[in-house]
């Protein structure tokens, strides 16, 4: 049997990337996915493809009312929402010197509480359904470390860790199951502009920190969207009933905790 028959998810910024491949994956085990997303068209277009499974709605998580549209439109479509991946981010580096209090606000707007006040609108509706819920936020290795060039992006998503353990521990009595994955290097169309940054600070060729930091990676190689799949999926099935408040790492070795 499919392990996510009969559910329907919430995915955020999952119109292209490791979103997509989330909800790719889910609607294989047997979900209808709902494909939230500030990049409305791309959605629709992925929804379409997917089947009639998959509904795109347009997300600006910066925006309460679009947030609580998003949630309204997605219950109109389906009925439920039984599982909810925060997965919309954006990534921000500068030398300490050089941070803006405009990209601080941006990166914790969209990374932090954006995060949040999509699980809050979540949850509100999961409660009052009752049957509890998965709820998953998309953590990362720069929240478990501080990187120098990286203050930002790492401090939103230790705000994150954070996030999913307080979190988790007010929602298990309502049965909705608040957890993380934190990935290692993805490789992905993100990374034209990560690569650019660090040849710009680090004076590294074009294509250079890409090379050296897929080098890195204990399992040899970068990983890709699908590597999160297989966690994504479990997290959200049964199978994970009694996991609470916990952030998971998925990135071939990078970090032990």
């Amino acid at each position: 049997m499919k392990r996510l028959q009969g559910k329907t998810a919430l995915i955020t910024g999952a119109a292209r990337g490791i979103g997509l491949a989330f909800a790719e994956a889910y609607i294989r085990e047997g979900a209808q996915v709902v494909l939230a997303d500030i990049d409305i068209e791309r959605a629709r277009a992925e929804a379409a493809r997917m089947g009639e499974t998959a509904f795109a709605v347009d997300l600006d998580v910066k925006r309460q009312d679009s947030i609580d549209a998003a949630v309204t439109t997605s219950l109109e479509q389906f009925g439920q929402i039984d599982i909810l991946i925060n997965n919309a981010a954006v990534f921000s580096a500068a030398p300490i010197v050089e941070i803006t209090r405009a990209d601080y606000a941006r990166c914790f707007d969209i990374n932090v509480a954006g995060a949040l006040f999509t699980l809050q609108a979540v949850a509100k509706h999961m409660i009052a359904r009752g049957g509890g819920g998965k709820i998953i936020n998309m953590a990362s290795q720069a929240g478990r470390r501080g990187e120098a060039l990286v203050a930002v992006y790492c401090a939103s998503k230790a705000a994150i860790i954070s996030l999913t353990q307080s979190a988790g521990l007010d929602l298990i009595r309502y049965g909705i199951n608040v957890n993380a994955i934190a990935p290692g290097v993805v490789d992905g169309e993100h990374w034209d502009g990560v690569d650019a940054f660090f040849a710009k600070y680090e004076g590294k060729a074009p294509g250079q920190k890409k090379h050296e930091v897929g080098a890195a990676v204990p399992f040899g190689r970068m990983g890709v969207a699908e590597d999160l799949t297989g966690m994504a999926v479990f997290l959200a099935s049964a199978d994970a009933d009694y996991i609470v408040a916990q952030t998971y790492n998925v990135d071939g070795g990078q970090w032990m905790s």
